[in-house]
């Protein structure tokens, strides 16, 4: 009796206390932006930057010494430890390192601030120390069976008729044989014909080529990126080592996992997996053997199609293990995920991160690299960010500055209100340093109290940032007028092994690509924001209502007038398909440089050509009773592709009547704000034009002052609009916050 007594009175208590716990979860949420709150935002609004612990030993002294001064003198919120070095002490994963790692969580606790668990040792992740650590492969040697394969090819020409007799590779998996005829492309699967790894053939008239496909250990020392049991596997060696000493921790003081640079580029650009064949038949119902000619060759008519399907898949897979596992990792573990690609700086990303916004769907929180080394990865920003909106999620990391020299203060902000206004709102300094004396920085800057270059505005730095992530980091939806399909079919099917430009680079330039172009003049030049939407999330998410194309997103979704259509040779039936219908409903098309010729999909490229035959049967423009336009813009530039925003008639959400403009991101949810940022060397000094009827006040997220702005209501184009004057100093930014 006893016992059941006091259970009751646990569960009573339990029950008080998750309320207690709810209602002041809802509270926060509610009440987290005031005006006290952007004056002076919480700890856990402010930057964690990558700490280095690099090539010295590393003490509990100085991990509490430098963690003190890091917080109090620098303004930082937390860190990600980032193990480096051949020098590196104690040793990755001994029961030393840990010891240490639990005086950095003890006083990061005491602190008040947060960490993230890097999950590494060097970079990239997957191999347990084996790159930019001490050279020992880990995983490797732990699980030799479940690092990164390649895909081979051996190759013979024979002409016919004649017999045929091949001994197989004896190292590797056989994945199968297939010979091509090099007249007519015609190709037969010979794979039955193997006998103990020979091959026996009678070949036909012609002259033929006959390829064995194999997969070989590559000896890169990184789990296998393509299998999700392998990335489990590595994931119980790190990850799981951490909460199995620190779980107490995790949810309070650690509160996410990093992983970095993983990528497709590594085996030479040929990264597969024995599971490859098996699971593309169980998800597609057939065999993919007989079009992996296509991975080197054109095969014919199917060429396009064929690639679409396996270099689509190769992605899936991708996007399955690595940034699946951990995300779901983490959320069974209370903390958030992220990490980023490497070389995502790509315009094909075939062969590097497979699929730049896919490789993201599983992924909580998406991540990119802005780094040194004229590597332009602001013109990718909003293939990420966009990414997270497609797939349900609110939060989108950079990992920023690093090898990027002692930048000045001007290019610092410039880069991140620039990171800001295209949807990221999770920014990760790279980096302060454990040792900056006896080796040096190895990728400067470092952003600590110890660099005289920055000592004495970081805290002011970091108190902006504060701001700008109190403000952004929320599941508001984001307000923007205009979709743009991403053009990953179209680079799929322009794709091929063993490229021109070395894997590293991707490989293959697909000709025509303009969709990163078309992004630029709208966000730099039109001042019009914009969401990328992959083919998968246009066809099976977005509906069409009230002519306008709607994406769910949360508990609201975004709403889009207009959809652009870069240039594509190559697409989804699927997308055409919803393209047509929303053109019928009275929305508005603008094509781009190369009109659709072909399908993504096998015999669907005569429906490709009906379907552009029938609502742009001029192949300039065309119009529909229900309001519908579509416009071909063979050339864009800002001029043109202004015109055709322009001529669609619609008022958009926010609308720069002069030349200048400003970057810009509005969301609109629990609070209705637009984030203004003039990142370059001249000032703003003009109107901006916002739609619908707003009392606003300025944010200054660089100082915490609250002012009243200066606007006027005005009829436009029967529309009733707020007409800002606004005033942005160079490299400055400003909050316009709804009252």
């Amino acid at each position: 009796m006893k016992n059941t007594s006091l259970s009751l009175l646990m569960i009573v208590i339990s029950l008080f206390i998750g309320q207690r716990i709810i209602a002041d979860d809802n509270q926060s949420k509610s009440n987290y932006l005031t005006k006290e709150s952007f004056k002076n935002p919480s700890m856990q609004y402010k930057p964690k930057p990558l700490w280095f612990w690099n090539d010295t030993t590393v003490t509990r002294t100085g991990i509490e010494e430098q963690m003190t001064a890091f917080v109090n003198r620098c303004g930082y919120g937390g860190f990600s430890i980032l193990p480096f070095g051949k020098k590196f002490k104690p040793e990755y994963l001994s029961e030393e390192y840990f010891e240490v790692y639990k005086a950095a969580i003890n006083k990061a606790k005491d602190l008040g601030v947060y960490l993230d668990i890097y999950d590494e040792y060097g970079f990239p992740s997957g191999s347990g120390g084996a790159i930019n650590g001490d050279d020992t492969p880990r995983f490797m040697n732990k699980y030799p069976d479940h690092t990164i394969k390649r895909l081979d090819k051996l190759e013979k020409e024979v002409a016919g008729p004649s017999p045929f007799h091949l001994a197989l590779p004896d190292t590797g998996i056989i994945e199968g044989v297939v010979a091509m005829n090099i007249e007519t492309l015609e190709r037969i699967n010979i794979s039955p014909l193997i006998k103990n790894n020979l091959l026996d053939w009678n070949v036909p008239k012609g002259n033929w080529k006959v390829m064995c496909f194999y997969i070989v250990k590559d000896g890169d020392p990184n789990v296998d990126y393509l299998d999700a049991e392998s990335v489990k596997k590595y994931i119980s060696m790190t990850q799981e080592q951490y909460y199995k000493r620190f779980g107490e921790h995790f949810g309070k003081t650690v509160i996410g996992t990093f992983f970095d640079e993983i990528t497709m580029y590594r085996a030479q650009g040929r990264i597969w997996t024995p599971k490859y064949r098996a699971q593309f038949q169980n998800c597609y119902d057939f065999d993919p053997i007989i079009y992996y000619p296509a991975l080197w060759y054109d095969i014919g008519k199917e060429t396009v199609a064929a690639r679409n399907y396996l270099f689509g898949f190769r992605t899936q897979l991708f996007a399955e293990s690595y940034p699946k596992e951990s995300s779901e990792w983490a959320r069974a573990h209370n903390v958030k995920a992220t990490g980023h690609q490497d070389n995502e700086e790509i315009v094909n990303p075939v062969n590097t991160s497979g699929d730049l916004m896919k490789c993201f769907k599983y992924q909580e929180i998406p991540g990119i690299d802005k780094i040194g080394g004229n590597r332009p990865a602001e013109k990718f920003y909003k293939i990420v960010s966009s990414a997270a909106y497609n797939w349900d999620n609110h939060l989108i990391m950079s990992e920023t500055y690093g090898d990027m020299g002692n930048i000045s203060w001007d290019e610092i902000f410039s880069i991140a209100m620039d990171q800001y206004s295209k949807g990221i709102n999770v920014l990760i300094p790279h980096a302060v340093w454990y040792n900056d004396k006896t080796r040096g920085v190895f990728f400067l800057p470092e952003l600590s109290h110890r660099n005289p270059i920055y000592r004495d505005s970081l805290p002011v730095f970091n108190q902006y940032l504060s701001r700008l992530n109190l403000v952004l980091q929320n599941e508001d939806k984001v307000i923007a007028d205009v979709g743009v399909l991403y053009p990953i079919a179209a680079m799929q099917a322009g794709n091929y092994l063993d490229g021109p430009l070395g894997h590293y680079k991707g490989g293959v330039e697909i000709p025509d690509m303009d969709y990163l172009e078309v992004s630029r003049l709208l966000s730099n030049e039109i001042g019009l924001d914009h969401i990328y939407l992959h083919p998968e999330v246009l066809s099976e998410r977005c509906i069409i209502k009230d002519k306008q194309l709607i994406m769910p997103y949360k508990k609201e979704s975004i709403s889009m007038k207009v959809l652009i259509i870069p240039s594509v040779l190559v697409i989804d039936i699927d997308n055409l398909e919803k393209i047509k219908a929303f053109y019928d409903l009275g929305g508005t098309i603008i094509f781009t440089t190369q009109l659709p010729e072909r399908a993504a999909q096998f015999n669907k490229d005569s429906r490709v050509r009906e379907i552009m035959a029938e609502i742009l049967p001029n192949g300039i423009s065309s119009a529909n009773n229900k309001g519908g336009k579509i416009f071909f813009v063979q050339q864009p530039d800002k001029s043109t592709l202004l015109s055709a925003l322009k001529y669609s008639g619609q008022t958009y959400d926010v609308n720069f009547p002069s030349e200048q403009v400003l970057h810009y991101i509005h969301k609109k949810g629990k609070n209705d704000v637009y984030f203004f940022a003039n990142p370059i060397s001249t000032a703003f000094d003009g109107q901006v034009v916002i739609k619908g009827t707003k009392k606003l006040e300025l944010w200054n997220p660089h100082t915490g002052e609250i002012s009243k702005a200066k606007y006027k209501l005005q009829d436009i184009n029967g529309e009733q609009c707020t007409v800002v004057d606004l005033h942005v100093d160079p490299i400055k930014s400003i909050f316009l916050k709804v009252i």
